[in-house]
């Protein structure tokens, strides 16, 4: 069964920079077990990567979200050294200035995935959006989320991501 996950923003500034919170550096671990599970069984291994410019604060998200980070170039645009040291040249990275990845969308719509699991940052609106945009891609394809390798700074929103995702047919693990 042809399968991938995608790590998605695990990038310094959510974890203890710009917008950082305690829970993004709790899920680490969790991601690294996936992501040497993924690499063993020689599954495909995606990553998203927020990323913006000077001009941040002038978009639409930047307006709402007034807090710059990610800025290419910048620490907080890396990502994670942890998970970074796991890297590899064949694994894709996609960039992308907002919450979804139309990039990543057109790309899982033209692989043959039988399941595409997400963990990363922040749940409540890079996870749940990409999660979508895989289903949207893959409709036929099993679409998992690990509530233990996403987090999110509002628990509230955290959960309430959660029950959306699972109510569109994406399987949510270790949730109670």
């Amino acid at each position: 069964m042809k399968r991938c996950i995608i790590v998605v923003d695990y990038q310094n500034d959510f974890i203890d920079g710009a917008l950082g919170f305690e829970g993004g550096l709790t899920i680490k671990d969790n991601i690294l077990k996936k992501i040497l599970a993924y690499r063993t069984n020689g599954d495909d291994i995606l990553f998203t990567q927020d990323t913006h410019k000077d001009n941040y604060l002038n978009t639409e998200e930047g307006n709402n979200l007034p807090v710059v980070h990610c800025v290419k170039g910048t620490h907080g645009h890396d990502f994670n050294k942890d998970v970074k040291s796991l890297m590899v040249e064949e694994d894709l990275i996609f960039e992308k200035n907002t919450f979804p990845s139309l990039t990543l969308g057109n790309y899982l719509k033209e692989q043959n995935y039988k399941q595409v699991e997400l963990c990363g940052l922040v749940s409540n609106i890079c996870v749940i959006s990409n999660a979508i945009i895989a289903k949207t891609s893959l409709p036929n394809a099993h679409i998992v989320v690990d509530a233990l390798a996403t987090a999110s700074a509002d628990e509230i929103l955290h959960k309430k991501s959660l029950d959306v995702m699972e109510g569109l047919h994406i399987e949510v693990k270790n949730y109670e």
